[in-house]
C-alpha cells in the first residue's frame, strides 16, 4: 500500500468514527432524563459530538501532517483512544452517578469499580490527548514550513 492510500485511509477512518461517535452523542442525548446524573448525561452527549467532530475535522487535515508513518499511526490511535474513552467515562458517571474527578458535571464518589475505571479513563484519555495535540502541531508547523520553502522557491 503506498504512503497515499495510507494516508487516505486514516483521514477516511477518523472521519467515519467521527461521524460515528457525533451519532452516539445524539443518541445519549435522548435518554438524558432517564440517567441517574442528568447533568452528566448532559456532558456525555456534548462530549460525544464535541469529540466527534474534533476526530471529522483531524480526519479533513490528515493530509497537512508532515510526520512520519510511525508518528502518525500514533496520533490516529492516540485520538480514537481519546475521544471515545472521554465519552465511555463520562456515560458511565451519568449512568451510575459516579465520578468524582467531575463533581462540576454532578460526579459523586461511586463504588471503588466505577470510580477506578472512571479515573484511569480521564487520568489517561487527558494524557493522550495532551500528547495528541503536540504530535498534530509538529506536523502542521512542519506543512507551514514546507508550504513557506514552497512560496519562497516561485
Amino acid at each position: 500500500m503506498t504512503n497515499n492510500t495510507k494516508t487516505e485511509l486514516y483521514a477516511n477512518q477518523l472521519v467515519f468514527l467521527g461521524v460515528l461517535l457525533f451519532l452516539f452523542g445524539l443518541i445519549i442525548g435522548l435518554f438524558i432524563p432517564l440517567m441517574v446524573n442528568p447533568r452528566m448525561g448532559l456532558s456525555a452527549h456534548l462530549e460525544g459530538i464535541m469529540n466527534g467532530m474534533f476526530l471529522v475535522i483531524l480526519g479533513l487535515i490528515w493530509n497537512k501532517l508532515i510526520l512520519g508513518e510511525k508518528v502518525l499511526v500514533s496520533i490516529f490511535w492516540l485520538t480514537l483512544y481519546g475521544s471515545f474513552a472521554n465519552f465511555i467515562a463520562v456515560t458511565i458517571g451519568a449512568i451510575t452517578r459516579a465520578g468524582k474527578m467531575m463533581s462540576l458535571a454532578g460526579g459523586k464518589e461511586g463504588s471503588p469499580l466505577s470510580e477506578g475505571v472512571i479515573s484511569f479513563l480521564l487520568i489517561s484519555l487527558s494524557l493522550a490527548m495532551i500528547a495528541a495535540c503536540i504530535l498534530i502541531l509538529m506536523g502542521l508547523y512542519n506543512y507551514k514550513k514546507q508550504l513557506a520553502k514552497k512560496v519562497d522557491s516561485v
